[in-house]
């Protein structure tokens, strides 16, 4: 299995010295194989972003000696731009791309934060998934009044008090660190310079002004152009598209239209691929059939049957005891959630199912979340089995030795009941996700659908099994039985669910169960 990785988009204020950026890129390539994947930087709003990543303790690493570079080079007090900022190191986001969990994400965040409010004396603020505060989530929230005005409350009011760090502000500002899902960085220019319909369009098309979901946008004025900018925080749930759509026809009652747009950073194959299913009408389309596409699939197989290591499934059939039932749970469960995934795309885009389009498109966006979130949770519960072994492997020759192994081994245990709980929660999400599609979704697919329930269950008991197996080596009889509570409530909702898609095939499927 291959090692987790984790991407970091870091902003940084400055883009107008290109030696300060260099520097700082530098201080990122200084940590040992971690990959700088990008870097956008824009004068007018005099802001670099960079993405890079690695395994979660170098990106960990890399950010934190960005943070520390860019503290030594940039002054606030003698920074402007058009983008709203309030420190050096203005947002470091940490989003999970593979063998990672948006758990693990928050983890670094908040590591991150207490090591750079401890040891560089910066104030950081946790927001989106790493957020101590429900308003806080919001990036927006924490940035509001700028450097400058975040200067002038942070020491008295108890709202701006940082995570961590202290309650005053250097020159290299505040940091907001965080996890997240994948985002769009998105900017369009439109044919005027009057900033203020960029402005109107943004506020119409922003979700926190009642416009569009999953979208933040703020109108400016960049390069003699009035622009939109913004981010587009879950691209499944609001399409690439239908936010362009919405701008040019907002620009339209203006006298005005989009002149050109841009990305910042990267954006996800997926994004572009459902932009150009949606202009071009191509309603049969699938991936598969991108050139690039299967050539990297057929390269792959080729190196997969000459080179790599052995699949998930050879190691599961292997003489060792992981990865093991817990793992293969989750792999069911993944399997599941795509299948749901699978159903959904189907079902999107049919004239016939027009009624249903929303519907399916939160459902698309929860089970490719599911999906992933499965995936990860394999390799995590080889080594949360891994983990027990090696602490029923520590010396217990002495009194302090004996107290140190039994407490790792509970610990360790605990960690072994926890990951696969948390698989049996995400394989009942799944199901209720396969209810629906099965429900409302494409007839034709409909057996699919109930093929994602049959896993999800499987995932379920698969993950049950191992559950109880170790709460019941666990020490402490009062967590023992909450988690065994928690299953058994998966348990009692799976069985109503599995009943409800056994009579939606009855009735919808026609066919008979008996």
């Amino acid at each position: 299995m291959s090692n987790p990785i984790v991407e970091c988009v870091a902003n940084f204020s400055e883009a107008r010295r290109p030696q300060i950026v260099e520097e700082i890129i530098q201080a990122i390539q200084s940590v040992k194989d971690v990959i700088l994947l990008d870097r956008h930087s824009d004068q007018d709003h005099n802001r670099t972003v960079l993405t890079f990543v690695g395994s979660p303790a170098q990106i960990e690493e890399a950010a934190y000696q960005a943070i520390a570079k860019a503290a030594e080079l940039i002054d606030l007090d003698q920074h402007t731009g058009e983008h709203p900022r309030i420190g050096a190191t203005d947002v470091v986001p940490f989003i999970p791309i593979a063998g990672a969990t948006m758990q693990d994400c928050v983890a670094i965040a908040r590591r991150l934060g207490q090591r750079v409010g401890e040891c560089l004396g910066i104030p950081v603020y946790l927001y989106e998934e790493a957020a101590t505060r429900p308003e806080r989530q919001n990036l927006e929230n924490i940035r509001r009044g700028q450097y400058e005005g975040l200067k002038e409350e942070i020491a008295t009011n108890p709202d701006r008090q940082p995570d961590f760090g202290p309650a005053q502000l250097g020159k290299a500002g505040a940091t907001v660190i965080g996890a997240r899902h994948p985002l769009i960085a998105y900017n369009v220019y439109l044919t005027t310079d009057d900033i203020s319909i960029a402005r109107k369009i943004a506020k119409t098309i922003r979700h926190s002004s009642g416009g569009l979901r999953y979208v933040k946008g703020l109108g400016l004025q960049v390069e003699g152009r009035a622009q939109v900018s913004m981010n587009l925080t879950n691209f499944r749930g609001t399409p690439l598209a239908q936010v362009v759509e919405m701008i040019r026809r907002e620009a339209g009652r203006y006298g005005t239209t989009i002149h050109h747009s841009e990305l910042v950073g990267l954006i996800p194959q997926e994004a572009l691929v459902d932009a150009a299913r949606w202009y071009l009408q191509l309603d049969q389309f699938e991936p598969e059939q991108i050139l690039e596409r299967r050539l990297a699939e057929a390269e792959g197989e080729a190196d997969h049957t000459a080179e790599s290591g052995p699949s998930f499934l050879d190691e599961l059939a292997a003489s060792t005891p992981a990865p093991g039932g817990g793992s293969a749970a989750a792999y069911s469960g993944a399997a599941a959630a795509a299948l749901v995934t699978m159903v959904a795309r189907l079902t999107i885009g049919k004239k016939k199912y027009a009624a249903v389009e929303n519907e399916m498109q939160e459902i698309l966006a929860r089970a490719e979340e599911l999906r992933e979130e499965l995936t990860s949770a394999i390799a995590r519960d080889a080594a949360a089995f891994e983990a027990v072994m090696a602490a029923f492997k520590l010396p217990k020759d002495t009194p302090e030795q004996k107290s140190v192994r039994t407490q790792s081994v509970e610990a360790a245990t605990l960690e072994a009941a926890r990951v696969p709980l948390e698989v049996a929660g995400k394989a009942v999400e799944v199901l209720e996700l396969a209810v629906r599609v099965v429900m409302e979704g494409n007839l034709n697919a409909i057996s699919d659908g109930a093929s994602a329930s049959a896993l999800a269950i499987a995932a379920l008991t698969g993950a049950g099994y191992n559950v109880r197996i170790n709460v019941a080596s666990l020490a402490d009889p009062g967590t023992a039985q909450e988690l065994l509570q928690q299953l058994c409530q998966f348990d009692a909702r799976a069985s109503v669910l599995e009943a409800k898609v056994r009579e939606i095939m009855t009735t919808r499927g026609g066919i008979s169960l008996e």
